[in-house]
C-alpha cells in the first residue's frame, strides 16, 4: 500500500505555481535571451505576445504597451531579437513567460551589449542619478579642459568661449581621446584637474564626434568613475548630438558637443548685456510707480483733518472734558444736599427719642450713684442709698430718707 504523505507537506496548485513564480523572479531578475520571433500578435491592448524559439526550444514571451511604444523597429514573425526581461510564471496556464524590458535586432555588435551591460552596472550602483547632480558655477573663473590639445575639439570651445566671454584663466589636461592607453590618460587628466592649486571652478571633458569605436575610451568604467568623484563639477562635451557615451551620464551637465559645453560653461556678456538693462528699466518703472504711489498718498494724507489742523481734536476733547467736570461738579453738590437733608432729618427724629429731650420740658432722670441704669420705680429705692439726680443743666446726689407708694 502506498504511503500517506503528511497533510502539512501537501499543496495546491496555486501553491505549488505561487513558489515557482517566486524562485523564478528571485533567480532571474534579469536575463538576456536570442531568439526568432514566432507567433507574434499586438492586440487593441497594445502588448505584444510572442514566442522567441530556436532549434531545440521555445519561450512564450510578452511585451507591455509602455515598452512596446518606445520601439524603434516594427515586430514581426522570423526576425532575430535579443531580448532583456525577467522570467515570470503565468498561473493560469501554469507555463513560464519572459517579461521582455528591450529589444534589439540580434545584429547587434558585441561593443553595444558590453555597452548596455556596463550602463546597467553603473546604474544599480547611482552613478547616473538625477540627484546627486551639481550646477556648474554662473561666473567661472578658472576652467580647466581634458582633451586633446591637437583636436578641433578644443579649438572650437575656446573660439566659442573667448566669443561669448572674456577674463576666464583656461588649463589644459592633455590626454589621448582616442585608442588604447586613452582611458587611463583621461583618468589622470582628471585626478590631476582636481589637485591643481589654486583650485578650478569647473571641468570639461570634450572631443569631436566618432564611431562607437572611436569614442569607447568614454565608456570605460574607470572613466565614468573617474567623473563621478570629481569634486570640481564637470561637464561632458563628448561627440555629436546623437552619440551619447557613459562619461556624459556621469557629468553634471552634458554638452551635445565642444561648441555648445564652451556655451554652458560661461555666460554670453551680449546676453547678460541685455540683462542688466533689462533689469534696469525693470527697476526704473518699479522706482518710478512707487514714487507716484507715495506721493498720492501723501497728498491723501494732507487732506485729513488730523493733519491739517491737529489741535482741533485736542480742542474738542478739553471742552467735552469741562462739561463733564461741570456736569460732575453739579452732580456732587447735588447728592451733598440729599445726604445733608437726609441727615438733619435723621437727627431731628434722633433728638425727638432722646431721653435728654425731655429734660428741657423739667422732667429729670435718676440713678443709683455709680450706675447708669435709670431707676424708674421707688420700689427699687432703699432709705439710705445715694441717688443721683440729672437735671438739663448738671445734676445733684441725694440720699433716700424716705419711701412711698
Amino acid at each position: 500500500m502506498p504511503s500517506k504523505p503528511p497533510a502539512d507537506e501537501i499543496l495546491t496548485v496555486t501553491q505549488l505555481s505561487a513558489r515557482l513564480k517566486g524562485v523564478m523572479e528571485e533567480n532571474f531578475p534579469s536575463v538576456w535571451v536570442a531568439g526568432e520571433i514566432s507567433n507574434y500578435s499586438q492586440p487593441q491592448s497594445g502588448h505584444c505576445y510572442f514566442t522567441l524559439k530556436d532549434d531545440g526550444a521555445q519561450l512564450r514571451a510578452v511585451m507591455w504597451r509602455n515598452t512596446a511604444a518606445r520601439l524603434k523597429l516594427a515586430l514581426h514573425d522570423g526576425i532575430d531579437v535579443v531580448c532583456r526581461g525577467r522570467l515570470d510564471l503565468y498561473p493560469p496556464r501554469g507555463s513560464y513567460q519572459l517579461v521582455v524590458d528591450e529589444l534589439q535586432p540580434k545584429g547587434m555588435g558585441a561593443l553595444e551589449l558590453a555597452l548596455r551591460q556596463r550602463r546597467e552596472k553603473l546604474a544599480a550602483e547611482g552613478l547616473f542619478d538625477a540627484a546627486r547632480k551639481r550646477r556648474l558655477p554662473a561666473f567661472p573663473r578658472r576652467i580647466g579642459v581634458v582633451t586633446s590639445p591637437t583636436g578641433a575639439a578644443i579649438r572650437d570651445f575656446l573660439q566659442v568661449m573667448h566669443r561669448r566671454w572674456r577674463g576666464v584663466e583656461v588649463l589644459v589636461f592633455p590626454a589621448r581621446v582616442q585608442g588604447d592607453g586613452a582611458a587611463e590618460e583621461i583618468v589622470a587628466g582628471i585626478r590631476a584637474a582636481n589637485k591643481v592649486q589654486p583650485p578650478i571652478d569647473v571641468l570639461v571633458v570634450t572631443r569631436g564626434g566618432g564611431s562607437l569605436e572611436d569614442l569607447w575610451c568614454f565608456n570605460e568604467e574607470s572613466v565614468v568613475r573617474a567623473i563621478a568623484a570629481s569634486k570640481v563639477p564637470t561637464i561632458s562635451g563628448i561627440g555629436h548630438e546623437i552619440d551619447v557615451t557613459l562619461a556624459d551620464l556621469a557629468a553634471d551637465v552634458r554638452a551635445l558637443t565642444p561648441s555648445e559645453a564652451a556655451e554652458r560653461v560661461v555666460p554670453s556678456a551680449a546676453d547678460l548685456s541685455d540683462a542688466v538693462r533689462s533689469l534696469q528699466h525693470r527697476l526704473s518703472t518699479a522706482l518710478s510707480t512707487r514714487l507716484a504711489h507715495c506721493r498720492h498718498r501723501l497728498d491723501s494724507l494732507a487732506t485729513r483733518p488730523s493733519l491739517c489742523r491737529p489741535l482741533e481734536a485736542i480742542h474738542l476733547r478739553g471742552r467735552r472734558l469741562d462739561e463733564l467736570s461741570l456736569r460732575l461738579k453739579s452732580a456732587s453738590q447735588g447728592v451733598l444736599r440729599d445726604r445733608r437733608a437726609t441727615l438733619e432729618t435723621m437727627a431731628g427724629k434722633l433728638e425727638s427719642l432722646s431721653p435728654l429731650g425731655v429734660l428741657g420740658r423739667g422732667y429729670s432722670l435718676t440713678f443709683r450713684e455709680g450706675e447708669s441704669k435709670l431707676i424708674t420705680s421707688a420700689e427699687k429705692l432703699k432709705p439710705g442709698q445715694r441717688i443721683v439726680t440729672r437735671f438739663q443743666q448738671g445734676s445733684s446726689v441725694s440720699v433716700v430718707e424716705q419711701i412711698e407708694g
